[in-house]
Parts: structure tokens; sequence; C-alpha cells
């Protein structure tokens, strides 16, 4: 069994911060990606949490990430707003774009952001529920290294490309956030298997072969498995099209990966739309989304996606997260 320890979201934050800096990053850099570790440990995404601290400081040092970066903001059009990350962290640049991107929004309706030699942005779902905050509809594209095969291939020309929606709700907080990758599970998630040893169950990924298995060494050198069949495959070609075609990021069959230290920067992409529902919809939309809402927690047993963040993030506030003494252990030893 795992062995863990209850830190705060302070703590967390105030460790990944740190570790971060110690590798290389500035301060700048590091803090909104402290942040959004802290948040993604409360949500309970683990995978993309504090174990990714060590593969973000080795890439810092290994330069698959400038840690010092400084994001280049541009206005191509009243309603575009764009973010060279300048092969460093996704998160500044996001942060960067967002400063912009919402009051565009509620300015016209409707504005988009483009992010462009960018890395792994973490949880989509993080940065979509902050426009969700902004009283936005925020949707959210980024592509990944290839890592899905196309129907019928075996060879992975897309990647498990997430994309995100998040619709505000009267609380402050989202009241529907769908997160999802294009395949069955995250690939952090059959990593995280490797590093601890374990099987993943049949469906996750294929081998070499095109073969299921449940070697998780075996799935991350052959493809992972796309949700829906071809379906999958299709939403991974949709979020290509938005996060690096649009955007002017390296295609995900081009970029490097995220795991490891081969190759240089992946310069992936990120694009994200930002939605003033009061512009749409004639002020009808809070009884729509209060239609849709009901519709589903009517039903027993039934949930809304983004009802477990909610709560776990609810808990943790109150209560800290359990964490991973071996990932503490990695991280503290990155700091001496």
């Amino acid at each position: 069994m795992t062995e863990t320890q209850i830190l705060t979201l302070d703590e967390i934050e105030d460790l990944s911060f740190r570790a971060l800096v110690a590798a290389g990053t500035s301060e700048a850099n590091a803090r909104p990606l402290a942040v959004a570790t802290a948040a993604t440990e409360a949500d309970g995404v683990a995978s993309h949490g504090l174990a990714y601290i060590p593969i973000y400081a080795e890439h810092v040092q290994c330069g698959k990430v400038d840690g010092q970066a400084s994001p280049a903001l541009a206005r191509p059009r009243p309603g575009v707003i764009s973010v060279d990350a300048a092969t460093g962290f996704a998160h500044p640049a996001i942060d960067a774009g967002f400063e912009a991107l919402i009051p565009a929004a509620k300015g016209q309706g409707i504005a988009v952001l483009a992010i462009r030699n960018s890395y792994n942005c973490g949880v989509l779902g993080y940065h979509t529920a902050r426009l969700a905050r902004a009283g936005l509809v925020g949707l959210g594209f980024t592509n990944a290294p290839a890592s899905i095969a196309p129907s019928g291939g075996r060879k992975p020309v897309v990647g498990t490309n997430p994309f995100s929606v998040a619709v505000p709700g009267e609380d402050g907080e989202p009241e529907l956030l769908i997160d999802q990758s294009a395949s069955t599970i995250a690939k952090s998630e059959v990593m995280k298997h490797a590093r601890e040893g374990k099987e993943i169950p049949l469906g996750w990924a294929l081998d070499a072969d095109g073969n299921p298995t449940t070697d998780p060494d075996a799935g991350l050198k052959g493809s992972m498995a796309p949700s829906g069949g071809y379906k999958g495959v299709s939403v991974a070609l949709l979020t290509e099209i938005m996060a690096a075609a649009l955007t002017g990021a390296t295609l995900g069959i081009n970029a490097s990966p995220f795991s490891g230290t081969a190759g240089g920067p992946p310069k992936t992409g990120q694009m994200f739309i930002a939605i003033d529902p009061a512009a749409t919809s004639n002020d009808t939309f809070r009884s729509g989304m209060v239609g849709i809402v009901e519709a589903v927690r009517a039903q027993p047993g039934a949930h809304v996606p983004g009802d477990g963040r909610r709560g776990k993030r609810i808990r943790a506030r109150d209560q800290g997260v359990a964490v991973s003494v071996a990932t503490l252990d990695r991280i503290k030893a990155l700091m001496g």
C-alpha cells in the first residue's frame, strides 16, 4: 500500500514553488504552476499534481522547458488574443492571455485565446473553470505529442488531446465541468502505473502491434486506446485543429514527448474560447442550465460532470490532501 502524508493546499503550493525555483524556474513562472498544482491535488487529480513536479524540474534542467521564458502577447484582431509561450511553461502564458481574454469576451460577447510554443498545461479543466468563475462559458483545447493511432492504423499521429467545457454557476463555481481526453484514460495515468509497477486495465492502451495490453510499459511503447474507437480519434483530430493548426503550434506528430529528456521543447499549443452567455441567450441561459442539471440530478445515482471534483475540493480545503511520501521524497531531493 502506498504510504501517504497529509498536506494542506498552502503546503503543496509552497513545496511546488520552491522545487520549481530550485530547478531554475523564475519566481514569476513558478507561482502559477504551483497554484495550479495545489488546485489539481485538491480536485483529486493526483496524476497531474505533485507527481509532475519532478518531471517539470527535470525538463527545466535539460532545456525541454525554458524556466525563465517571458510570454509575448499580441492582439491581431479585436476578439483574438495570441500568446507566444516562448518554449516556457503553459501556465504563465495562459495567465497572461486570460488577463486580456476575459474583458474581451465580456465586452464583445466572445473572444479567443491562441497559445503556441507551449508545454503541457496540466489539467485543462483547471483553466476553463477559471473562465467559468469569471461568468463565462469556457472551452479549452490542448494538443499533445502523438500517442493515438488513426482508425485502422498502428502508428500514433495525434495526442490524447483533451478538451474541456466549463459553465458558470450561481455560487461562483462551475456548475458543469467537462474535462476529458480523446483517449480512454489520460496517458499520465499509464505513466503513473508504470512508475508504481502496476498493471493497467484492459482497454487503456495498445501494444506496438495494436493489441490490448495490461503492461503499462508496452502501452507506452505502443499507443493509447481512443475513447469510443473512431469517435475518440475524431475528438483528437478536432483538438489538433483547434490547439495546433489554428494556433501555429507544433503538431503532435512532430512534438517531443512530455516525458523523459529526449528532444527539445515540444512547442505544443492551447486554444481557449470564452463566451458571455448574456450576449447569446437573451437572458435564458440560467434557466436552460437549471433545466439540464436538474434533469440529470433528478435520477438516483446520476451526477453532472464536475460534481466529483467540487466535492473533493471542498474536503481538501478543510482536511488537506493525502500525497505520496515517495513523491514528496523525490521533490525534496530536488531541493537538496
